[in-house]
């Protein structure tokens, strides 16, 4: 009895031992990668977001213009690559006249649980870090995370480990203006760590609790001046209203004499069958050099989900996050958004958004995207919109092809 018992366990070893092997072949196997979007938007007002006018009347200045159209924001054209326990990959968008890299890395996968990749891309720092600009759950990425650069490129190496109840990313990284100058003409490299930290005692079809916090410290960017010295430290931080048919910023924040920069950023998801719940806090710190007041910023976004045609949310272990709901699958998703990138004490006045929004998405097929978006966002104390108090009512239609 001893003995059989032996020997199913090794039978059973034995299995998946080879189970886990079969994961990485030493077999060769290149998949291409793209997506193409179109997008179409209606705006009120669609005209000037302010005028200046003098005593008699007469317009003197104004402030940018929206105009209702069409665009082709984003196309990708790219291929992954996997041989055993490595993968790669590269991709390319063009966009607006202008090519440039996306995700550039060299990733190798210890086990299911545990990766190593370094390159170019975007590393783990809250719900939205391992999610694609264009599968964003509102259409547009939250002001939020644009602002603050939770979810901008990187040169770098992260690890992850992905198991059970935990989920943990660690980078190092190097500031993403070396994608496109040399160290010389940066005069001092900006470099850093993030970290990302995950706990979720449920985790499955229709169950989703999860609870999390990231953290980042990076160094202050240079540049080389004129007489060829190296600037002081700054950071610049802007964000854009939630359009890309239109490109038209509306929070601008440049902190100069700075030694480093600090982020935290807590988030929450709870879903229930086709309900979900999903949000994050944002607090940022830039340390200043000469006695100057430090400057702060903070912000936040909440998301309440539903599924109206189709099944219950799934979780995806490699987003941590909710999955992408199946195909013919129809999602509303009511949003709020604010930011605050005005700090008085540092005498910086990015400004102060709110952004209302009530988007439908619709999954079509496995490759397959539309999209309607309404969203309402009012902009105040702006120094890049000459301090006037400002809003747009926007509508937004997307048709987007993924593979």
């Amino acid at each position: 009895m001893r003995s059989l018992v032996l020997t199913a366990i090794s039978a059973a070893a034995l299995i998946g031992a080879a189970t886990a092997n079969a994961q990485y072949e030493d077999k060769l196997v290149v998949k291409p990668t793209g997506r193409i979007l179109l997008d179409g938007a209606v705006y009120s007002p669609d005209g000037a977001l302010y005028e200046d006018r003098d005593a008699d009347g007469n317009i003197i200045s104004e402030g940018p213009h929206f105009s209702d159209g069409v665009a082709v924001p984003d196309i990708r054209m790219g291929a992954k690559a996997s041989y055993g326990h490595w993968q790669a990959k590269i991709d390319v968008g063009y966009g607006y006249q202008k090519l440039g890299f996306k995700d550039v890395y060299i990733q190798y996968n210890f086990n299911p649980e545990n990766y190593l990749r370094g390159g170019y891309f975007v590393h783990q720092f809250g719900l939205n870090a391992a999610t694609s600009s264009s599968m964003k759950p509102a259409m547009e990425a939250p002001t939020t995370d644009d602002f603050f650069k939770a979810t901008g490129r990187n040169v770098g190496i992260e690890y992850v480990h992905d198991k059970d109840d935990f989920f943990a990313g660690v980078s190092a990284i190097i500031d993403g203006t070396s994608m496109s100058k040399p160290a010389n003409e940066q005069g001092k490299v900006s470099v850093g760590g993030l970290t990302r930290l995950v706990y979720r005692p449920l985790h499955k079809e229709g169950a989703v609790a999860q609870v999390g916090m990231s953290l980042w410290y990076q160094s202050a960017l240079h540049s080389i001046e004129d007489d060829g010295e190296t600037s002081q430290g700054y950071f610049n931080y802007s964000a854009n209203f939630p359009t890309r048919v239109n490109k038209i910023g509306m929070l601008d924040a440049h902190v100069g004499d700075a030694k480093g920069v600090f982020k935290m950023s807590p988030e929450i998801l709870f879903a229930y069958e086709r309900f979900a719940v999903e949000g994050q806090y944002y607090y940022m710190n830039i340390s200043r050099r000469s006695g100057l007041a430090n400057y702060r910023a903070q912000g936040g976004y909440a998301f309440l989900r539903g599924i109206l045609i189709g099944g219950n949310y799934g979780y995806s272990h490699g987003d941590a996050g909710l999955a992408t709901p199946g195909p013919k699958s129809l999602e509303m998703i009511v949003g709020y958004n604010y930011t605050d990138a005005s700090c008085s004490k540092a005498d910086v006045f990015g400004g102060r958004s709110n952004d209302y929004s009530v988007t439908l998405n619709y999954y079509i097929n496995k490759y397959m995207l539309a999209r309607l978006r309404y969203s309402y966002t009012d902009v105040r104390d702006s120094e890049v919109l000459g301090f006037h108090k400002c809003h747009v009512n926007t509508i937004q239609a997307r048709l987007q092809i993924l593979f």
